[in-house]
């Protein structure tokens, strides 16, 4: 298990690489991908129980991973080439022709770590349940983890996964709000205000976690930590974790602008310039 200071070594290092994956095609999305850097790196590097060098789409044995909210893809490709499932310089082809990296995480090309096509919101959710009942079925211990976007939460197929997950007591499961207020026509709150999430989850049944500081290693280390010991105790367990739009790179930091437009050449100077080269760019 990696240490603190050797994942706060990894976080600038796939800052760069979201920079220059969306730089490179002009496309894509930086904002929520700079802002969920470290909830990825201590998934992927201390928390999740995975073999890397030894894909398989069953996972039997394994903790297993769903993005729901998919346009995040840089991030999710860049910790997965980080942690070995595939070859670094591969993030070169980041929403290329023919690419196995595409714009949205698809399963027809074959990507070691993708196990979902994800990114028409909502659907990650209903997944990475059935994922956790099979577990069950298959007397296999490990956990489910997922990732959603709160802007994710005013599609209707969530809150009926939501009620099936605790109704059936699907304790195996671990999801993450990425709570930063931002969606792509504005803040949440502007488009469409969701009032008290906690207590939206708690009313469906969840056992819910909140964690202040989605950009801090150590934060999300702990709050991870403590949802497991929730975990078997006959509810699902939901962290509802703050973060910043952008986080790591100050122009973007915050807005709602960043969601899904890509740095102009003087832009990602300064990106890279704000996160110093630690492994070594592809």
């Amino acid at each position: 298990m990696a240490s603190i200071a050797e994942l706060e070594k990894i976080v600038p290092q796939v800052r760069r690489d979201i920079s220059r994956m969306v730089h490179a095609v002009n496309s894509g999305h930086p904002g929520g991908s700079l802002g969920c850097t470290e909830f990825f790196v201590s998934i992927y590097f201390s928390v999740m129980k995975h073999n890397p060098g030894k894909f398989s789409m069953d996972g039997v044995g394994e903790d297993l991973f769903f993005l729901s909210n998919g346009h995040i893809s840089p991030v999710f490709y860049s910790v997965l080439a980080r942690s070995g499932y595939f070859p670094v310089k591969e993030l070169a082809t980041f929403r290329k022709l023919n690419s196995r990296l595409q714009g949205h995480p698809t399963t027809h090309e074959g990507l070691p770590g993708v196990r979902i096509a994800s990114g028409s919101l909502g659907q990650g959710l209903s997944v990475a349940i059935g994922a956790a009942l099979a577990k069950k079925l298959n007397k296999d211990s490990n956990i489910i983890y997922t990732l959603h976007g709160d802007g994710e939460l005013q599609e209707g197929q969530i809150w009926e996964a939501a009620m099936f997950a605790s109704a059936k007591k699907v304790d195996n499961i671990i999801s993450s709000i990425d709570l930063n207020g931002q969606q792509i026509d504005g803040s949440t709150d502007s488009v469409l205000p969701m009032g008290s999430i906690k207590a939206k989850f708690e009313a469906f049944g969840w056992d819910v976690l909140s964690n202040d500081n989605g950009n801090s290693i150590s934060s999300v280390l702990e709050t991870l930590a403590l949802a497991k010991t929730h975990t078997g105790k006959g509810k699902p367990v939901m962290i509802i974790m703050k973060t910043e739009m952008g986080h790591g790179v100050d122009f973007m930091m915050g807005s709602h602008k960043w969601h899904g437009v890509a740095p102009n050449d003087e832009q990602l100077a300064q990106a890279l310039k704000q996160n110093e080269e630690t492994l070594g760019d592809y």
